[in-house]
């Protein structure tokens, strides 16, 4: 069994789905592991991880949309208000979302379906840098 690790940083420029299938794909095919299981883990608490369609732009913009309705940046909803108007609605999506994915891999790639690739889901108006810690189990 054999097993590996990374970090990859995802440059936002504020509320939005950010793809980063290749750079994860390159890394995968890299480290030898014909089959296993990969793990993704977005260190932070208003952004979150997704697989979703990579074919249909509108597709993104309806999530951003659903979400802006889900979970509005309207101070008088909420408590915690110090870090800005956008920061509680990201905490809110970010607990909807995910911040962790699995993906099994076959054949050295991840068996991702034709039309799927990995998002971070940006949940904060302001650009951040994001860490998402790739990790990688298999033979």
């Amino acid at each position: 069994m054999k097993q590996a690790a990374t970090t990859i940083h995802v440059a936002t420029c504020g509320k939005g789905l950010y793809e980063f299938t290749e750079p994860a794909a390159r890394w995968v095919a890299g480290q030898g592991i014909g089959t296993g299981l990969l793990t993704l883990f977005v260190q932070h608490t208003s952004a979150s991880l997704v697989i979703q369609e990579n074919a249909d732009p509108e597709v993104q913009s309806d999530l951003n949309t659903f979400f802006e309705r889900l979970a509005p940046e309207d101070g008088r909803l909420y408590i915690h208000t110090i870090e800005g108007p956008d920061d509680m609605p990201a905490h809110i999506r970010a607990a909807l979302t995910q911040t962790q994915l699995s993906i099994p891999v076959f054949n050295g790639r991840m068996a991702l379906g034709t039309w799927q690739g990995l998002y971070l889901f940006e949940h904060r108006a302001a650009p951040h840098r994001r860490n998402i810690v790739l990790h990688i189990i298999g033979e």
